[in-house]
């Protein structure tokens, strides 16, 4: 079986809200493709609900696209603690913490139901499953934690 990064991390080291570098990959052309790690909550401390999470991952899919190049794809953890975050190229974690960061806040603050994509059985695979008031509370939390360019120390952007 494969052996997969995110398994061999030691998630008891790491201090969330944070954004971490998982890869960079190159393909045979040169392209490179980097996967970051937007851990949100503390693993097995804590797990955003999935109407939230589900609301927030349909957010970060286009405000993210607003304030990054390359966004290829961002994709809820199992675990409902964060997402990985696809990209074409190479990001610094600031960069990218900046982003996550933005985006959160203007789901905490300007952010109305008619603004939330996909949430009609035609866009949706699970269109019942979204909650605005639990994202906003989630990404007041997480703000108020404050988002960090590092998982290992708290250097909060």
């Amino acid at each position: 079986m494969a052996k997969v990064e995110s398994f061999t991390l030691d998630h008891t080291k790491v201090k969330a809200p944070y954004v971490r570098l998982i890869t960079v990959e190159e393909g045979p052309k040169g392209d490179k493709i980097s996967n970051y790690d937007l851990r949100l909550v503390q693993p097995n401390k804590n797990a955003i609900p999935t109407g939230g999470l589900h609301t927030i991952e349909h957010l970060l899919a286009s405000l993210l696209r607003d304030r990054l190049d390359g966004v290829i794809d961002c994709s809820p953890f199992g675990c409902r603690t964060g997402f990985h975050l696809i990209v074409w190229g190479e990001h610094s974690t600031t960069e990218v913490a900046q982003a996550l960061k933005g985006s959160l806040e203007e789901i905490r603050d300007t952010i109305t139901w008619d603004d939330v994509p996909g949430t009609t059985i035609k866009t949706c695979g699970n269109y019942r499953d979204h909650s605005l008031f639990s994202a906003k509370q989630w990404c007041r939390d997480i703000l108020d934690e404050g988002i960090s360019d590092d998982p290992f120390n708290r250097h909060v952007i």
